[in-house]
């Protein structure tokens, strides 16, 4: 009889956890590490976390029947939101397929008490055990239970602790202005880590037309409308990709100038904290950085003045903030002026509440009517009676006359500073247009030395090399023609009728006011350069109002004046007309000369 040896796979005693049941389903072996910088430095845990699939056949498992879940490598432990392998663990476990799950520690199956212990209630519900290099543990054994309970608190608080030391650290290191973040556009850091200006020109001239065009605009709209109207593009380094470190060139829109004015960096500022952390807005599922929203000044974390270079003043920079608020619509705000008729949106206060008071534009068949300032929130939010109401055109008749008469004295030191400001406007658009042909002429430059240094045999090339020159000498030849276009539709420098026509503005202030080519937001903004507030209080239910005007000096005036109301017995003479009529009646005078006498008297 031949005996016939079998190569013998050594197998440990069978620990008295295991049993039959166990042998016969899956032993799942699952990898993780924490982050892709873990998975290319540290290969030895990795080596290590692999290598557990010999202590799977080591407790009686074949090669055959244990499966490596690695779908996780390079995934935090902190959450499920992501981890598919995990994920996928559950589900194994949940259809009664899994006898043992392996791991070098608890850690890396979960850093969340919630998973961990997710975990544990199915494998003692379907006898599922679990292994790391200290030993086996049965989740349905109390001792166990208790012992695998502690372990996954320790790798929560663990995780915990490393966090906070992290965090203490960005914040140490952001205190003392040393913490590198990202730079926006008009900013470069050297290679030694020192923040300047950004080398290129252009980049800088672009920066500061913005904040040039805001302070002279004031709204985030009208800056993104002047910039459209001359074609100014905003300059700034790529951060990331193949062309890392080169200048890209990109339309303006709403979102860039928002950042742009709300980044206290280009007031020479470093902060740190600027946008907080809230777990709440992490998405499942998404890699949501559960950041907020811009957080008030006084919450920053950090804040070190004059650290930075600037494209303007820390001053200058709170006022624009300041703008920016008031330009917003809110109770609390006036709001950005519009084309609407009503001159004292977002102006007007009610005199008996207290509250801002609301413009309306009421329709009737159709038609619009006249706007009306109405204070209706006490109505609205409460249910009480709505507290007054007025047509809009004689208090903002009565304000552009004081306003007007305020302007008269300082009109030519205006039209002077108007003149000013065109001119300074004309130079810096045309030193944009000049930076822009001088990128063009360079760009064109290279491209010819490229061209010419080819080999001309090496047609491959030089075919290619070709048509980028005759690209650029394209672009540049339709950049001056209509750079030549734009000068004579605007050139650099004021003619002689336009200084005339400027100055001539300094004695015609009312004309200016009513000219068709000014627009009602036109109008609010002149208003609400003088002005801070209007505070109207109807005398009880007549047609008189009592205005408060409060200057932007600080000077009030008072002013009384007369409303249009719905019904004579409105009108604070309503009882002496209605006497004066019965006298003209009795003396037996007819409707028209009743009606002359008594209204025009009135």
């Amino acid at each position: 009889m031949t005996v016939v040896d079998f190569p013998v796979r050594h197998v440990e005693p069978r620990h008295h956890k295991l049993d039959r049941r166990h042998l016969e389903r899956l032993a799942i072996v699952y990898v993780r590490q924490s982050s892709l910088r873990q998975v290319k430095h540290n290969q030895e845990s990795t080596r290590l976390q692999y290598g557990l699939r010999k202590r799977a056949q080591s407790l009686g498992w074949h090669p055959d029947r244990v499966q490596v879940i690695d779908d996780d490598l390079g995934v935090s432990g902190s959450s499920i939101a992501g981890r598919h392998g995990f994920q996928r663990l559950l589900s194994e476990i949940a259809l009664d397929h899994v006898g043992l799950i392996l791991g070098v520690e608890m850690s890396r199956l979960a850093r969340s008490n919630l998973d961990w212990h997710q975990l544990l209630e199915l494998c003692a519900r379907f006898g599922t055990l679990i292994a790391d290099l200290d030993g086996l543990y049965d989740p349905m054994a109390y001792n166990d239970r208790l012992l695998l309970g502690l372990k996954g608190t320790m790798s929560e608080a663990e995780l915990h602790i490393i966090r906070q030391r992290m965090n203490q650290g960005k914040l140490t290191k952001a205190q003392r202005g040393e913490l590198g973040k990202r730079l926006p556009g008009g900013y470069h850091r050297r290679p030694s880590g020192e923040v300047i200006l950004d080398p290129d020109e252009g980049v800088q001239q672009s920066i500061a037309y913005v904040f040039d065009a805001f302070e002279r605009i004031g709204t985030m709209h009208g800056v993104l409308r002047d910039l459209v109207e001359h074609d100014v593009l905003i300059g700034g380094r790529v951060h990331k990709g193949p062309q890392v470190g080169d200048i890209k060139w990109r339309r303006p829109h709403r979102g860039l100038l928002s950042d742009m004015l709300r980044n206290p960096i280009y007031a020479g500022a470093y902060v740190y904290g600027r946008r907080q952390t809230d777990p709440r807005r992490k998405v499942p599922g998404r890699p949501a950085t559960g950041r907020t929203g811009l957080v008030a000044m006084e919450d920053w974390k950090v804040l070190i003045n004059d650290h930075l270079p600037a494209y303007i003043t820390w001053e200058r920079y709170q006022q624009n903030q300041v703008r920016l608020d008031k330009n917003r619509s809110a109770a609390s705000s006036p709001g950005a002026p519009r084309q609407g008729s009503a001159l004292l949106q977002g102006l007007v206060r009610c005199g008996r509440c207290g509250r801002r008071m609301f413009v309306q534009y009421p329709k009737r068949k159709n038609v619009n009517v006249n706007a009306r300032y109405s204070c209706t929130q006490e109505h609205v939010h409460f249910g009480g009676p709505r507290c007054q109401s007025m047509s809009a055109a004689c208090i903002d008749e009565a304000a552009r006359d004081l306003a007007l008469q305020a302007l008269s004295p300082a009109a030519l030191e205006i039209s002077l500073q108007a003149e000013e400001d065109l001119q300074r406007a004309r130079e810096r658009d045309d030193d944009l247009w000049m930076s822009r042909l001088e990128r063009a002429r360079y760009a064109t430059e290279l491209a010819a030395r490229h061209y010419r240094a080819v080999d001309p045999d090496n047609r491959l090339v030089a075919r290619t090399l070709e048509r980028d020159w005759e690209e650029a000498l394209h672009n540049l030849a339709g950049l001056e023609e209509e750079y030549a276009r734009h000068q004579q539709r605007r050139p650099r420098v004021l003619s002689a009728a336009e200084r005339a026509t400027i100055e001539a503005l300094a004695s015609e202030v009312p004309e200016i006011w009513s000219a068709s080519t000014t627009t009602n937001s036109d109008r609010k903004a002149i208003l609400r350069l003088l002005i801070d507030e209007v505070i109207v209080t109807v005398d009880g239910d007549t047609e008189w109002v009592d205005m408060d005007i409060h200057w932007g000096g600080g000077m009030p005036t008072t002013r009384r004046v007369r409303r249009p109301v719905a019904r004579l017995s409105q009108l604070s003479r309503y009882d002496e007309l209605i006497q004066r009529f019965e006298e003209l009646r009795r003396a037996g005078a007819n409707a028209n000369d009743i009606a002359d006498c008594v209204f025009h008297r009135s």
